[in-house]
């Protein structure tokens, strides 16, 4: 195994920090601010592209292209949220395939029946057990390479308590889940008995979701209770959005951009972001031109 790995990662502190993304913008930012993995929201892609709610109506298709155009632009690790993998054991193999050919370094698969829903959302409901521990058997059997990692997820504290989730995830783990993710505790209490109970049997994740059922800890903390991943999935389209909101707000009172000007990038800023410079000087050495002035 390649020391490069996610997986080599994962083992090894500081714990690993993974800034939600949703698109190419985001996903290229995330990487220029120095993280080593990025986790793609399946919700942050509900907000983004469907302007709906996380309620599983992203499609495995939007997923897939969304991972795509990401690697396409990033060297980053992918951590890939892929709901419930898109129906029963055998679609989770598709999804693994798709996904895993699109440039995931994970995929991150949940036991959640339908209709699913965010995981820090009321009135979940669970597939059986058992079941689910055939969809994480038939995703490791699914993947290509033994460094794309399964990440099995349980929403079961809501549903069967804390106990019933401890218990699902260790039978997520003997089916050859790489690492575990206990979604939606509700006390730091229970983020320290996740860690003891599960955290020297596989790499434990963790979510942040600001405003959601799980107490906001620092990632430090979060290493201290036997985490080796922390994800803050959705916290950039909320950000976005709020920004969003006061742009708007402010070019309708003013009717102008410029009271806002110091919180945008010009349009020179922008360009340098993206590589416009760097591409049109690549295009015309193509072309057998000299490189255009900048």
């Amino acid at each position: 195994m390649s020391e490069n790995t996610l997986s080599v990662r994962l083992h090894r502190p500081p714990i690993l920090i993974a800034p939600g993304v949703y698109d190419a913008l985001t996903a290229l930012i995330a990487e220029r601010a120095g993280f080593e993995a990025l986790y793609v929201s399946g919700a942050a892609i509900a907000y983004s592209r469907l302007g709906r709610p996380d309620i599983g109506l992203v499609s495995l298709s939007e997923v897939e292209q969304t991972v795509a155009l990401i690697r396409d632009r990033v060297g980053t690790h992918l951590i890939v949220d892929a709901d419930t993998g898109f129906g029963n054991a055998l679609n989770v193999q598709r999804t693994v395939r798709l996904l895993e050919r699109a440039g995931a370094n994970a995929i991150q698969i949940e036991d959640q029946d339908f209709p699913k829903r965010c995981g820090h959302l009321d009135d979940k409901a669970l597939i059986p057990a058992q079941e689910m521990a055939g969809k994480v058997k038939a995703a490791v059997d699914a993947r290509t390479s033994r460094d794309t990692l399964i990440i099995a997820r349980t929403d079961a504290v809501a549903v069967e308590g804390f106990d019933g989730a401890t218990t699902r995830a260790a039978l997520y783990r003997d089916a050859g889940a790489d690492m575990l993710f206990v979604e939606a505790p509700r006390q730091r209490e229970e983020l320290a008995r996740i860690g003891a109970k599960l955290g020297q049997t596989a790499p434990l994740m963790a979510n942040m979701v600001e405003g959601g059922k799980t107490p906001m800890l620092q990632a430090g903390e979060l290493q201290a209770l036997g985490f080796a991943l922390v994800i803050f999935p959705g916290g950039i389209a909320r950000a976005l959005a709020k920004t969003a909101e006061e742009f708007y707000a402010s070019l309708k009172a003013h009717g102008s951009t410029e009271p806002f000007r110091a919180r945008m990038f010009d349009f020179e800023a922008i360009n340098r972001l993206v590589g416009t410079p760097e591409m049109l000087e690549r295009g015309a050495r193509y072309a057998g031109e000299e490189s255009p002035k900048r």
